[in-house]
């Protein structure tokens, strides 16, 4: 025969343990979703300077420069001649697979690209986020102008040797 005070506590503790297991869900779903959101918030961008190098090491010089310049009228100042002679196949930039991607920077409207070939300058891209217009960045710019965070740069530390 059960005593009066034999289940005295079970509830307490059933709900201590709901607690405890709601707050860690809600911790973990907060780490995921914080870290899913600094990784593929620049995502499309990544994919439209990989898209832009690939265009490069086909030799697709138009379909390269549309993706610099989608119209005319955007790129009256920058015709194809001038991008042919930064990006064309004499340079030292027209072999896109030797491009290596140093740093990235979320800017406001768009992101930024450091970007390194062998055996020549780094260049600093800037890839609209709207449009996912590449471009270079200003020439003053080797960074997001301004104070933020470094999230990409410091889990590659930790995880680099």
């Amino acid at each position: 025969m059960p005593g009066y005070l034999d289940t005295y506590g079970a509830g307490e503790e059933r709900r201590g343990r709901w607690i405890k297991w709601t707050v860690l869900v809600a911790l973990a779903v907060g780490i995921l979703g914080t870290g899913s959101y600094l990784y593929f918030r620049t995502w499309t961008q990544e994919k439209a300077l990989q898209r832009f190098f690939v265009a490069l090491d086909n030799r697709d010089f138009q379909g390269a420069y549309r993706m610099w310049c989608p119209t005319d009228s955007f790129c009256k100042y920058n015709p194809f001649e001038m991008f042919e002679k930064d990006w064309g196949p004499s340079t030292p930039y027209s072999h896109g697979s030797a491009a290596k991607i140093d740093n990235i920077d979320y800017c406001g409207d768009g992101v930024v690209f450091n970007v390194s070939y062998p055996n020549a300058d780094p260049l600093v891209l800037w890839v609209e986020r709207g449009t996912n217009i590449i471009s270079f960045a200003p020439s003053d710019w080797d960074r997001c102008p301004g104070r933020h965070w470094q999230f990409r740069r410091f889990f590659k530390t930790l995880f680099t040797s």
